[in-house]
């Protein structure tokens, strides 16, 4: 099995783990090259969910069902379009936010904001209903019943005897830290996340399973620590909005690594973040190589 395991994040449902293991597995190789390292492609393995995400199939329509703004639907969709634009404003000054007034409440507004979002390069190859699709997703792993359970299951399929290192982007992020938290006899030592959203307040940090610490009852409390981890490191790009809350450490305590990047025009793609020396410093940490 794999020494090393990655996790894919959102809107990978077209896609499986052998096509995803080809552009990661090289990808990783080179980071951990950066770091003075080296990593075999073959030490590389994949878990992917994504087909749990893919609609099921009838006769002339294959693919994403075909949404429109008005299929973004109240509360967290909305929620978090708007704090994706909201980032999307704060990060790049050409951008106008959404303003107190409209808060995504009405079908214009949502436009707007997936039209906003349309013409940052993370998102300038995706269609409309594409980008929908992705909101549905992350809703759906957070409050659908018995679903985040099959991802775990995904990942653990995945994880050999041999794995210590287990590598994650976006949603799998969240995904890989919670799975490692319900799988305590996995083998994993090191943790490396990567454009995660993981401590986004009210849509993503209050939800995790486990949740957080509130010992004096007062929100949003403290993550709690991944299972037997020893080594967490988190790289994220400045200008990733999904990753809106870059330093993971007041959510989750002194002994998570953050890192920021630059990852070019397209902050958020895994790629990018995989060949970066400070995820390859992790991950030859993780298997007893060079690194920090």
């Amino acid at each position: 099995m794999a020494r090393v395991v990655g996790v894919h994040g959102i809107g990978q449902q077209l896609l499986g783990e052998h096509q995803l293991g080809a552009a990661w597995a090289p990808a990783l190789a080179d980071g951990v090259t950066r770091a003075k390292g080296r990593l075999d492609p073959d030490d590389v393995g994949m878990a992917f969910y994504g087909d749990l995400f893919r609609p099921v199939g009838r006769a002339l329509a294959v693919g994403d069902p075909r949404y429109t703004a008005s299929d973004v639907e109240e509360g967290f969709e909305q929620d978090l379009l708007r704090a994706w634009w909201e980032e999307a404003a704060r990060t790049d000054a050409r951008i106008v936010g959404p303003d107190e007034r409209t808060l995504l409440r009405t079908p214009t507004a949502v436009q707007a904001g997936l039209r906003v979002l349309s013409r940052l390069p993370y998102f300038a190859d995706v269609a409309l209903r594409a980008m929908v699709f992705d909101l549905k997703q992350v809703r759906r792993y957070l409050t659908e019943p018995g679903l985040r359970e099959r991802v775990w299951e995904r990942i653990d399929a995945a994880i050999g005897p041999d794995t210590r290192v287990l590598v994650a982007h976006s949603l799998g992020s969240v995904a890989a830290y919670e799975a490692l938290w319900h799988r305590p006899d996995w083998p994993v030592t090191t943790l490396v996340t990567i454009g995660s959203p993981l401590a986004i307040p009210g849509l993503v940090f209050e939800r995790l399973r486990p949740p957080p610490d509130v010992p004096d009852g007062t929100l949003p409390g403290t993550g709690r620590w991944p299972g037997n981890v020893r080594a967490w490191t988190n790289v994220s790009d400045e200008g990733d909005i999904v990753a809106l809350v870059k330093d993971l450490k007041p959510r989750f305590g002194d002994r998570v690594r953050c890192h920021v990047v630059h990852n070019g025009s397209h902050a958020h793609d895994a790629k990018p973040y995989l060949s970066s020396q400070e995820v390859g410093r992790a991950v030859a940490s993780g298997l007893g190589g060079a690194g920090d």
